[in-house]
């Protein structure tokens, strides 16, 4: 998310504008692997990103089914939605999400569809095998959301977010409502969870053979999770607000594909979960992914030039992975049609880089997450450090301003100037230096908590 904003990109901004609670994680560990999380309010994140687009400069908003895609000579030109309209371009980036030749399955329940009951691609995914393309079929899986009038919270433990939040773009400086965010709530599992997900099996569309497709290894359904790991007495479960004027909540944790009324009994086998009630129902969806490896670093395919490819649509699963690969896209679609060199990020620069090179040479049998144990250069790649790494390519393509760009010129030559100091200044054994080294004093570190020093070393 850093990286994106750090070359321009706009989900920082929204997310800043619309989140309910924002905690930094991992503060425990080395600056390398602290990570912001943003808890969104899901419906004002909508709203607020459309209209952005809406008010967009040079941006024209169209809404319909491509079906098809329009290809001359082998190159793309444009594409076709199921109306019949046809919108000719230069070029063309797809982002099918898990719509490509969607299918939900809950139970012995299984239709085509989109996520929440929305229109499948079906046609485009034939399109695509009709022009050549190697496709790939993978899945992924949502929790039930369950109403807050139901929840005994006097049972889960409080999970609020950080006092003094960090924002996720470099442009934020203050957010009123970081003032009220709204906490989440921590749960377990219970031996009486298990006990009923083992008893269900039978029914688990994952164990039956229903589902063909491959899901993610670091997100499983809870039943895949009970079967992995049955030496585990119990699994977390966070309960998390979709935003401040709706009373569902969303139950992070407990992926699903088991059939409504097992669904429900897992739920009320969870403590503080005991009376609750389910406003929807978990499900896992099947979709369809072009193979990764039909691709260009660019993100244009092989197949078919001037037609880009980005988010879950190559293999991906998650929304930071697919907005990375989709402004990456976006960008290399844009100088193409300008007759321009594609920007690439390399693995040195930015995890974008080592997610694209990961897709694109090595491919992927799952659905693939981006790790920081994938990046050699992981202690390079940190959160606090992304403007550094990528603001000069985002101002060199023209997405940042000349405004952002010289407060960044003035916060870099700041970081250096400090840097050249600590190089220059020594520190010799002299008495006062000696001082400052004493072993603390048991007394003083009782008494004193505050000043300039602590236990008898400056703080």
């Amino acid at each position: 998310m850093r990286e994106i904003d750090a070359l321009g990109g706009e989900m920082g901004r929204n997310i800043d504008k619309t989140f309910i609670q924002m905690r930094m994680l991992n503060t425990g560990k080395g600056p390398a692997v602290h990570a912001l999380r943003a808890q969104a309010d899901k419906f004002l994140y909508q709203q607020t990103m459309k209209e952005t687009i809406e008010k967009q400069e040079r941006l024209t908003l169209r809404q319909g089914l491509v079906e098809d895609l329009i290809v001359v000579d082998g190159v793309c030109q444009g594409v076709i939605t199921k109306t019949g309209a046809e919108y000719g371009a230069k070029t063309v980036v797809m982002t099918t999400g898990t719509y490509l030749r969607g299918k939900v399955i809950m139970g012995e329940l299984m239709y085509e569809s989109g996520p929440n009951n929305q229109q499948p691609s079906v046609k485009l995914s034939e399109a695509l095998t009709r022009l050549g393309f190697q496709l790939a079929r993978f899945k992924t899986g949502t929790p039930p959301r369950v109403h807050e009038d139901t929840i005994d919270f006097s049972k889960t433990e409080i999970q609020p977010g950080d006092d003094k939040p960090k924002y996720f773009s470099y442009e934020t400086e203050y957010m009123a409502h970081s003032e009220q965010q709204l906490p989440c709530w921590l749960t377990y599992t219970s031996e009486e969870t298990h006990q009923i997900i083992n008893d269900n099996l039978h029914r688990a569309p994952m164990f039956s053979g229903l589902i063909e497709g491959t899901g993610p290894r670091y997100c499983p359904s809870i039943e895949d999770k009970i079967v992995r790991f049955a030496d585990k007495p119990k699994h977390q479960i966070f309960l998390e607000p979709e935003g401040r004027n709706t009373k569902e909540y969303y139950v992070q944790g407990l992926s699903t594909s088991m059939p409504e009324d097992v669904q429900l009994s897992i739920l009320r086998s969870i403590p503080g979960l005991e009376k609750v009630e389910m406003m929807r129902t978990g499900y896992a969806i099947e979709y369809d992914a072009v193979v990764p490896t039909q691709l260009w670093p660019s993100l244009e395919t092989k197949v078919v030039p001037n037609l880009f490819t980005a988010g879950q649509i190559n293999g991906t699963s998650g929304y930071e992975e697919a907005a990375g690969q989709g402004i990456m896209a976006g960008i290399n679609a844009a100088r193409k049609a300008q007759g321009r060199e594609p920007v690439l990020i390399d693995r040195s620069k930015g995890y974008i880089g080592v997610m694209i090179d990961d897709l694109v040479t090595k491919g992927t049998n799952e659905p693939y997450r981006l790790l920081t144990s994938r990046a050699e250069y992981r202690l390079l790649l940190r959160h606090d450090n992304a403007d550094l790494r990528l603001t000069p390519t985002g101002y060199e393509i023209g997405l940042i301003s000349e405004a952002r760009y010289h407060k960044f010129i003035e916060k870099k030559e700041r970081v250096e100037a400090e840097i050249a100091r600590l190089k220059e200044t020594k520190f010799r054994p002299d008495e006062a230096v000696q001082t400052m080294l004493l072993p603390p004093d048991p007394l003083r570190c009782k008494t004193q908590s505050t000043g300039l020093r602590f236990c008898g070393v400056r703080s």
